[in-house]
């Protein structure tokens, strides 16, 4: 039994011994290393550029009160439709004590007169009938009365204007209710019921009452380097991307150019606007943001391959073509257009060509 188990040990040293043997002759091995290649190939090919922005209305208004004062009612929320002349609030007006003391006192100084020019005129008037006084002098009465009669009424509305904001011959035309001058979507309100306003004169922009906009009328706004900027031209055709909206693309036609560039990020950019081409299933909200694919220029039909097979050096550019069965020689090659993925080839290869790949197959020899 013992020379049994002795037997036994020294055929596993021996086994392991073996195995470890193959093992290191097996690593001290070359692998097996195949470069793959691949063929040129005909494709279309087009250098475009980017320009980013958004999407915002052609026709935007920000309605402005007139007048100073309090809202006192607003009948519109944002997303409301409304057409031209529409009523979007009501401001009260809370007058200056000093314009409504002197409105007042000229009230009073009217109504004084007036009952004077009353009382005068019926008295003249007796005369009159009995012939006591000349037809020249009752026409004077007459006229004294009657423009007393018209500066009571002035002062009146004059008053009603400082207290309200409008008169009685006025009737609907008044300061204090804000109209649309345009007919469209209302965007924004960024005023509610109790908010101060200010009246939009020459040293003061005024109170946005609303903000409101043709919401079928949108174009594009964004901004080209300017090293693309001469590479482009009004009338061109667009390809437009909104990041709200998935997987579609809007058509839209180049129609500003600005003529002077800003600065922006350390770069000058200069801003361009396009028509979009809306379609009919899909709403476009104002300030979306989106961007364009401008081609700038584009082959059809032309020799091309990776820009990924091509080496260079100094102001050379060249590929490795296979000879025979994986052994390869330089080409100097001579390039044309590229898309950042395929470059246009002039001359130097032909579609039966073989490139080699910068990727190689390893094999491990059994």
């Amino acid at each position: 039994m013992k020379k049994f188990f002795k037997i036994f040990i020294w055929l596993f040293i021996a086994v392991i011994f073996i195995g470890t043997l193959v093992f290191l002759y097996t690593k001290s091995k070359k692998k097996t290393e195949t470069f793959l290649t691949e063929k040129p190939f005909i494709t279309n090919i087009e250098n475009k550029t980017v320009a980013t922005g958004s999407i915002v209305p052609r026709k935007e208004i920000e309605i402005k009160s007139q007048i100073s004062g309090i809202v006192q009612e607003v009948y519109v929320v944002a997303g409301n439709i409304v057409k031209k002349g529409d009523l979007l609030a009501k401001v009260k007006i809370i007058p200056e004590m000093i314009n409504l003391n002197n409105a007042e006192s000229r009230l009073q100084r009217a109504k004084i007169s007036y009952d004077n020019s009353l009382l005068e005129y019926e008295r003249q008037s007796k005369l009159f009938d009995e012939k006591l006084i000349s037809v020249a002098e009752y026409q004077k009465i007459q006229l004294a009365h009657s423009n007393a009669k018209q500066e009571l009424d002035a002062a009146e509305d004059n008053l009603q204007l400082i207290k309200e904001g409008v008169t009685k011959k006025s009737g609907q035309t008044t300061n204090t209710l804000i109209r649309s001058t345009i007919g469209g979507m209302v965007l924004d309100v960024p005023v509610k019921e109790g908010n101060s306003v200010i009246e939009s004169n020459t040293f003061n922009a005024g109170t946005t009452i609303a903000t409101i906009a043709d919401m079928g009328e949108m174009i594009f706004e964004g901004k080209v380097d300017e090293t693309e900027v001469g590479k482009i031209h009004e009338g061109m055709n667009l390809t437009l991307s909104i990041g709200a909206i998935d997987k579609q693309k809007f058509d839209s036609k180049l129609e500003y150019i600005s003529p002077k560039g800003v600065e922006d990020n350390g770069a000058i950019k200069f801003e361009i606007k396009a028509k979009v081409q809306l379609k009919e299933d899909f709403f476009i909200r104002s300030g979306y943001s989106a961007t364009v694919d401008i081609v700038l220029e584009r082959l059809d039909s032309v020799l091309a391959i990776k820009e990924s097979l091509i080496e260079f050096k100094n102001d050379s550019a060249f590929v490795e073509i296979e000879k025979e069965p994986q052994i390869f020689e330089k080409r100097n090659i001579q390039l044309g257009l590229s898309d950042g993925i395929n470059i246009q080839v002039l001359n130097g290869v032909t579609l039966e060509d073989k490139i080699k790949q910068k990727i190689v197959e390893v094999k491990n020899p059994r």
